[in-house]
């Protein structure tokens, strides 16, 4: 059995970027389970998985629009320091706040200005090569509904 569309999936993987650093690993703990075909990981990803089997491993390397999109120069936005809790005023710092339409926003901080602050919406992966050593540990048929 190979991996394919509605077939459960089971993998192991490290994900680095560029210049190696590990982003994310989950060797060593609880695997990645999916359906395959089902976006419920990034598109690059799935593609890179499609047809490998059991025990397989594999480089899988995912451009930024497979993954997990470029960046958006309207994701970034500058607002006034008052608006930012203290603890927020730091480069780096994963803020969370309201969007226009009323769902949750959370905004990194990319600058701190004299007076204002740079925030940026973007994923932060965004515009990135994600590079992922995979191993697939398990595949499934797919569940009936209902079981």
């Amino acid at each position: 059995m190979t991996v394919a569309v509605g077939k459960i999936v089971t993998v192991e993987y490290t994900l680095r970027l560029e210049d190696q650093s590990v982003v994310e690993t989950n060797v060593g703990a609880e695997p990645l389970t999916y359906t395959h075909g089902s976006e419920q990981i990034i598109r690059g990803l799935e593609r890179g998985l499609e047809g490998m089997a059991v025990g397989e491993r594999k480089e899988v390397t995912v451009a930024p629009a497979e993954g997990y999109g470029t960046i958006h120069p309207e994701g970034l936005f500058e607002v006034t320091k008052d608006r930012i809790p203290t603890d927020g005023l730091r480069v780096g710092a994963q803020l969370q706040g309201t969007g226009p339409d009323g769902r949750p926003v959370y905004p990194r901080v990319t600058e701190i200005k004299d007076n204002s602050v740079v925030l940026d919406l973007n994923h932060p992966l965004a515009g990135k090569t994600l590079y992922f050593d995979v191993r697939v540990l398990d595949i499934k048929a797919e569940q009936p509904p209902g079981q």
